[in-house]
């Protein structure tokens, strides 16, 4: 097949406006959120303004998902990216003008994830008119690859180029950078093939809503299990490696900028690394056998607790750095091949035809499930400041439990099976 009549023009346009978009404003809104830590040097505060500038996505997910079915979906990107960068310009502004309270700031923050909640549903609706039917699944995979890595090595890029290059310039190149997205995306030409709908938008959502649901539970239960897991894990594994991998290195290690944005680094070259391995472990990995995964990445925090005790940082920083990162390095190259490989699954067994709704619905429920874990383990960071290693043990103890639970609700059995063949005979 002709890669070419497949990725055409408009297409490759629309992917560059999406890193664009996505991947950027999962940096720049990281990087604010560690200016926070930085000017108030508290876990707790950090820890909130972060999680508060992740409620947008489960709310404005699906809201995002409708109008794009009622509106041209070329404008509405341009109208996003557009919006975007004026978002930037007023933060940008005001902090010259020396207006940084944590309010105003988190107010930025909500409104740039309002933007990228409500741009990822016009980019995925646009994908069937933009290529052909055969290129299809190889399209979506791209741009939900683009999606799901934007949200994972969004903040890790963040706190590199923060700690390099610092928020005011980043935010300057950010503002041009949505500017310019904008004024590309003017030249994409989307054909625009207006959905009709039996009710009003809010109908329409909780209508899509429903049938996902509906889906899960009573089609393939599978998915259901992975979509709890999902949330277990962002909960109590990834909130962790968000809130408190920051403030380890700024305030418990009192790492320097270059330190610190060499150890943001080695956390995106991880995730990368796990990218990448996938090919290596996909199939020798099944759904039954996940849980060994989730034991080895419990295993693994015990290092990265006994690295941040008195004992380890009184030796200095560097071998505290070094143990530190060289499991949390391997905990994160095998948390994104679980993720990817996660995916992969609810996208091979789910129709086309509801695909949109139960994606939609997992990232929801394990997006929702974020920023309650990060404001958990702000408190608890803040009020084990002094023996942090106690936090990391909890991520690590945790862990272990939702492999235990992993094992006994992904055990291959008949009746998960024959769920997986019902999806043929699904109606929407």
């Amino acid at each position: 097949m002709d890669n070419l009549k497949i990725f055409n023009r408009d297409f490759n346009l629309v992917v560059t406006g999406q890193i664009i978009s996505l991947l950027g404003s999962a940096i720049l809104r990281f990087a604010i959120n560690l200016y926070v830590l930085d000017i108030t040097g508290r876990a707790d505060v950090f820890s909130i303004v972060l999680a508060i500038s992740f409620i947008p996505y489960p709310i404005f997910s699906p809201i995002g998902g409708a109008i794009a079915d009622r509106f041209n979906r070329r404008n509405l990107m341009v109208i996003f990216d557009f919006t975007s960068s004026g978002i930037v310009l007023i933060a940008i502004l005001a902090l010259l003008n020396g207006i940084n309270s944590i309010v105003f700031i988190t107010i930025i923050l909500t409104l740039l994830s309002l933007i990228s909640a409500m741009y990822q549903p016009a980019v995925q609706a646009s994908i069937p008119v933009l290529v052909k039917e055969d290129g299809l699944e190889q399209a979506n995979g791209i741009v939900s690859g683009v999606g799901a890595l934007s949200g994972m090595i969004g903040p890790v890029l963040g706190g590199a180029l923060y700690g390099i290059i610092g928020l005011d310039n980043l935010l300057v190149i950010s503002c041009i950078a949505f500017a310019f997205s904008a004024v590309m995306e003017i030249f994409i030409h989307i054909p625009f093939v207006k959905m009709k709908h039996s009710g009003s938008m809010v109908v329409t959502i909780v209508a899509d809503l429903r049938a996902g649901i509906q889906y899960m539970v009573n089609k393939n239960r599978v998915i259901l299990k992975i979509c709890i897991l999902a949330a277990g894990i962002n909960f109590f594994l990834s909130s962790f490696l968000i809130v408190g991998t920051p403030y380890i290195l700024r305030i418990t290690m009192k790492s320097s900028d270059t330190m610190y944005a060499v150890g943001m680094a080695l956390a995106e070259v991880s995730t990368i690394v796990g990218a990448l391995s996938m090919g290596l472990f996909s199939k020798r990995m099944k759904l039954g056998t996940l849980y060994k995964w989730l034991y080895a990445i419990a295993a693994m925090v015990i290092p990265m607790a006994i690295a941040v005790t008195r004992e380890v940082l009184s030796f200095g920083y560097l071998p505290s750095f070094i143990l530190y990162f060289l499991f949390a390095m391997l905990i994160m190259v095998f948390a994104t091949i679980l993720s990817i490989y996660v995916i992969t699954q609810v996208q091979k067994e789910t129709p086309n035809e509801i695909l949109g709704k139960i994606m939609a619905i997992i990232m929801a429920v394990s997006q929702c499930a974020v920023p309650l874990g990060q404001m958990i383990y702000g408190f608890l960071i803040e009020m084990f400041s002094g023996i942090i290693f106690i936090p990391i043990l909890i991520m690590g103890v945790t862990t272990a439990g939702i492999g235990v639970a992993a094992k006994k609700m992904l055990s291959v059995k008949a009746a998960d099976n024959e769920a997986l063949l019902q999806k043929s005979n699904y109606e929407v």
